[in-house]
């Protein structure tokens, strides 16, 4: 959009070619330099994180998205599979599920499985303790009456779930795999130790927030870029003696992504954070302008700790409020 608002200092009629689009760029590395960012001076290794952290993340997407579409096709034919499945950990996307739905991808031939098998399975799937009681529960589940296709149909669509499982298997077995490796590429980094002694800020979460601002700490003189960069600092809009302040939608996404995940993580990690979300509540905001102020906040904290080479301290980050009202209270 900025280039196309600078192609318009030279052609009124709107008209677009190569040649016209060389000289605009140009001339916005000559006219106006200062008010763009340059390109970062990342190391070999942050920019390696960055590679696996983002294809991690992209391969947590084709998770959810091909999970959401074996949700949606077992939905016509076999829920009462999903029901078996909704109380164990991560559900659909479990071991257990895509082990035992690999096995019996119809309802006929699932209601035809003994304990035994069962049993077999969740050992396969990596099952340690209460095998026995699993087994039993999903035994049960499986053999409620449910509405059911015809035969063939049901057989037909027991191969497209076969195929669907094998979709899921690989973007699940793909994210586990970039995420041990972007872990142990990450807490070889220098910064590892200052970012994860963030609360809500493990390594995979914090490799991700070190692929998007990486390490040269140059590209971001104060915590106002980072903030904006982050889309964590709002947008305030005055003319006249109207003002309005609003989310800003230019942002970089991944790096919002993580930090939705940072601050609701930090809830129950840090009672600062909590204290510092409730009154944000408190003043009306939604639960997500609430978040994103939050973030904002910690990434102002983020922002100082890598400057300085200091870990997080707590007590600094949310110092305990003071005044009339704190002495009444006490």
């Amino acid at each position: 959009m900025a280039a196309a608002r600078y192609r318009d200092r030279h052609a009124v009629a709107r008209k677009k070619s190569d040649h016209l689009d060389a000289m605009v760029l140009a001339n916005i590395l000559r006219t106006d330099a200062a008010a763009h960012r340059p390109l970062p001076s990342d190391s070999e290794l942050a920019q390696a994180i960055a590679v696996l952290a983002r294809a991690q993340q992209d391969a947590v997407w084709d998770r959810t998205q091909a999970g959401n579409k074996l949700r949606s096709h077992l939905r016509n034919y076999f829920p009462g599979f999903l029901a078996a499945v909704q109380p164990l950990h991560d559900g659909l996307h479990s071991p257990i599920a895509r082990t035992v739905l690999a096995a019996v991808p119809t309802p006929t031939q699932a209601a035809k499985l003994t304990r035994a098998q069962l049993r077999a399975l969740l050992a396969t799937a990596g099952r340690k303790r209460g095998i026995d009681a699993e087994a039993n529960r999903l035994h049960a589940a499986l053999r409620l009456t449910q509405m059911r296709q015809l035969p063939l149909v049901e057989q037909a669509m027991g191969r497209q779930t076969t195929a669907l499982v094998q979709q899921l298997e690989a973007a699940c077995t793909s994210a586990d795999e970039l995420a041990q490796a972007a872990v142990e590429a990450f807490d070889t980094h220098p910064d590892a130790e200052i970012i994860t002694s963030f609360p809500g800020l493990g390594s995979l979460t914090g490799a991700r927030v070190l692929a998007e601002i990486g390490d040269d700490r140059a590209r971001f003189t104060d915590a106002r870029g980072l903030k904006a960069f982050a889309g964590a600092a709002p947008i305030t809009r005055a003319s006249g003696k109207s003002v309005a302040v609003l989310a800003r939608r230019i942002k970089n996404q991944r790096l919002a992504s993580a930090g939705y995940v940072w601050a609701f993580s930090a809830l129950t990690a840090s009672p600062g954070a909590r204290a510092h979300y409730d009154r944000r509540r408190e003043a009306k905001d939604r639960h997500t302008a609430a978040q994103r102020n939050l973030f904002n906040r910690l990434l102002g904290c983020l922002h100082h700790c890598l400057t300085t080479r200091a870990l997080y301290d707590e007590a600094i980050a949310f110092p305990t409020p003071t005044g009339p009202e704190v002495d009444a209270a006490v």
